[in-house]
């Protein structure tokens, strides 16, 4: 590190002196029907309860709709749509202009709605009635679950410079339960994906850190942070979380930085649905509950947070034999370690070399350096198992696959039998190099092997209901949270490179801002054109390089914008993938600018930072147009261990 340059523990040193929570979360008095709405889901309506609501206005709530755990997922979604179908005549009937002998129905509708309200409106409201669970269970057990990693989470945070207030936001992502799963492959209590948590997290078939409370509390201690740095205020950092920072970037440009009302309710960008309008309001209810608890669930206890026993284990062990020396079952062992994955209690990997093992100190019957300093020396073992099978889980493609294990798609689809054209599906397992070709497959691998290699598409996940469309019962997401929040919340969490604040999109002049890893001949095949023709129409000489930051317009003759957009970001999100294999992100350093000093070198040989993580990190710099005392802030990179 260099004299200049001083490590910022907190980025959010701007905040130097605390400030009060209405300050730090501003809510604008458009926006409080919207908290008002997600506080009564959140405890009044039980999930055997939902509202049939519209989706624009949230003060608009049609009916309570009772849905008993008695009736199957078929009787339930038909009487959702039943009821949203009787909805809907009645506000057709109404858009008509009917105002006059209104049945009591019609009446109570009406009534709903501002006075004056227009037939425009009622029409248009037609298609926006939605059903929203209840989540006053799940919330109370989210309460109750809290206590075990509260006095963590906001230690964490302050230590991060990170509003404690932000405690609250697992009640809306996954009710603090770290078994919780969505069907996008988000996990944990702060419900990362994969592509996102890596850049802060161990994320592997050994490790997955997303699903202990700790690790993936720092990681998105460190996300908040970083978002905060980059939109400047909590409310759109809170967005990004959900939405993702470019798409966050867009609407600030286009509404004001702060002009939180206007985006939350205007803002149309293209993923930009109920989702993204509801989060930070969800958020703000949250917290509303978590601080008054006894007003909302009377006389609620928080579980106490356990008393552990760590230690960092300096080889590799069986997860049998280390749990049979500290005299608890391999099952206890599990339930304090949610870190490691189901290759470690299957036997097929070992405990990794490293790793620090949680164990709650009244299970102990001594120190437990003492007895792990007993396990004897034959249990201990100098290597990792080599993996022989890869379980395949919701997101995976063979290329990520074959990267991770340091193999190539071809290998896998000979060892595994697979043609080009055959999807892979969670939960298949997949025969790796270690394990050698199958019998009934090798006569035929080396065939196999021959042919052009087809990477599959990602695995299809559970539909995701479009944007702000109602979501019917049947569409729901039981193994998260249970209900409709669920599925629309987390279901935007899709979005790739979402912590990416890059802008990948065309304007509507067709051009683009070119970004660091992309030349003309990335373009010319995204495009399907040749590269002279992106020369002739941007006027570049042959040989000319584009330079990052400066603009290029497209020819989208052949192919639409999004379709251009698309094969974009799957080229970044490859690039960014496979690097944060290899490294996570472990702090922020701050630099100031001296004379003579180019961000290319000081990125390159002082940081041993990539020129598009840099930029990532501090968007708005003109990387050709630094001026001395410029302050820029470089992300500090641990090596991410696989083994």
């Amino acid at each position: 590190m260099t004299r200049k340059s001083r490590i910022c523990l907190p980025l959010l040193l701007l905040l130097s002196a605390p400030l009060v929570a209405q300050e730090t979360f501003p809510l604008p008095p458009e926006l409080q029907r919207d908290v008002d709405f997600w506080v009564s889901i959140f405890s009044r309506y039980t999930t055997e309860q939902g509202v049939l609501h519209d989706n624009r206005n949230l003060a608009v709530v049609y009916e309570r709709v009772d849905l008993p755990a008695k009736m199957s997922r078929r009787e339930r979604q038909r009487h959702v749509a039943r009821r949203r179908e009787a909805l809907q005549e009645i506000l057709r009937g109404l858009a008509r202009g009917k105002r006059e002998n209104l049945s009591a129905e019609e009446a109570r509708v009406l009534a709903l709605w501002p006075e004056g309200v227009s037939n425009e409106t009622l029409s248009a409201a037609t298609k926006r009635i939605r059903y929203q669970q209840g989540l006053r269970d799940r919330f109370q057990q989210g309460l109750t679950r809290s206590g075990r990693w509260r006095d963590y989470v906001e230690k964490e945070f302050r230590a991060l410079g990170v509003p404690v207030e932000l405690a609250a936001l697992p009640h809306v992502e996954s009710s603090y339960n770290p078994e919780a799963r969505s069907h996008v492959g988000a996990s944990g209590i702060w419900q990362f994906t994969r592509s996102t948590g890596r850049r802060f997290m161990r994320i592997d078939h050994v490790v997955d850190e997303r699903n202990d409370p700790f690790a993936a509390t720092r990681a998105a201690g460190r996300l908040l942070a970083y978002n905060y740095s980059i939109t400047g205020n909590w409310p759109m950092a809170i967005t990004a979380y959900n939405h993702g920072l470019a798409g966050v970037r867009r609407a600030m440009r286009e509404f004001g930085d702060e002009a939180y009302a206007d985006i939350l309710r205007n803002y149309n960008g293209r993923t930009f649905g109920f989702a993204s309008r509801n989060f930070y309001v969800a958020f703000l209810a949250a917290m509303q509950v978590d601080r008054d608890p006894q007003k909302y669930f009377p006389g609620i206890k928080s579980e106490p947070p356990v008393d552990y026993a760590t230690i960092e284990l300096q080889a590799y062990i069986p997860a049998s034999e280390l749990a049979s020396a500290l005299g608890i079952t391999a099952k206890q062992l599990a339930a304090h370690n949610m870190a490691l994955q189901p290759t470690v209690w299957q036997g097929s990997k070992h405990l990794p070399k490293g790793f620090r093992i949680h164990v709650p100190s009244g299970l102990l019957d001594a120190p437990v350096a003492s007895l792990v300093a007993n396990v004897p020396a034959d249990d201990w073992q100098t290597s990792q198992l080599p993996d022989l099978f890869h379980t395949i889980a919701r997101g995976d493609t063979l290329s990520q696959i074959a990267a991770a294990y340091d193999t190539r798609v071809s290998t896998l689809v000979a060892l595994n039998g697979l043609s080009s054209s055959n999807r892979i599906r969670a939960g298949q397992r997949l025969r790796l190099p270690a394990a050698g070709p199958a019998p009934a497959i090798a006569a035929s691998a080396a065939a196999a092997a021959s042919e052009p290699a087809v990477e599959p598409a990602v695995i299809a996940s559970a539909d995701v209901p479009a944007v702000g469309e109602a979501v019917t019962v049947a569409e729901q997401t039981p193994a998260v949270m249970g209900g409709d929040l669920a599925a629309t919340l987390l279901g935007t969490i899709q979005t790739a490179l979402l912590s990416d604040p890059s802008d990948y999109s065309v304007a509507e002049d067709r051009t683009i801002e070119v970004h660091p890893l992309e030349t003309l001949g990335h373009y010319a095949d995204w495009l399907g054109i040749r590269t002279q023709r992106l020369r002739d129409l941007n006027g570049l000489a042959f040989r000319t390089p584009v330079e990052v930051g400066m603009r290029i317009r497209l020819d989208l003759d052949t192919i639409d914008a999004k379709t251009f957009e698309d094969r974009r970001i799957a080229y970044h999100r490859t690039q960014q993938d496979g690097f944060f294999r290899e490294h996570i992100i472990t702090g922020v350093t701050e630099h100031v600018i001296s004379r003579g000093e180019s961000i290319w070198i000081l990125a390159q040989r002082d940081y041993d930072v990539p020129v598009w993580l840099f930029r990532q990190y501090n968007p708005e710099v003109d990387l050709h147009k630094v001026r001395p005392g410029t302050a820029v802030n470089f992300p500090i990179l641990g090596k991410g261990d696989s083994s």
